[in-house]
């Protein structure tokens, strides 16, 4: 199922967005290539903390914390770590943003 969260033209490239979608905490960034990805908003480290404060690079994240580099393409931690984050398809239609869960 696609939901609409909101208009694309609010989204600040490279800044994390977050959204709440029934009892999920997701982050939205919008990509100097255009593109708007959506991630939970959950370091995969096993200590855990937000990932919306993550500085994005191309289409990687750096979690805040743990300095881990995070592909918003796929979830995957890049090496030597490892880890993974959901990922969540999205959709922009008319310049608004939609989230399939």
């Amino acid at each position: 199922m696609f939901r609409n969260i909101f208009s694309a033209c609010v989204l600040p490239v490279g800044i994390g967005k977050v959204v709440h979608i029934q009892h999920m905490e997701l982050v939205l960034f919008h990509l100097t290539n255009g593109q708007v990805r959506a991630i939970e908003n959950k370091s995969p480290h096993p200590k855990g903390g937000r990932l919306s404060d993550g500085l994005v690079s191309g289409e990687f994240l750096y979690c805040p914390l743990y300095d881990w580099k995070i592909s918003l393409i796929d979830g995957q931690v890049q090496a030597p770590d490892n880890g993974v984050v959901q990922v969540y398809e999205v959709h922009i239609d008319d310049d608004s943003v939609y989230i399939y869960f």
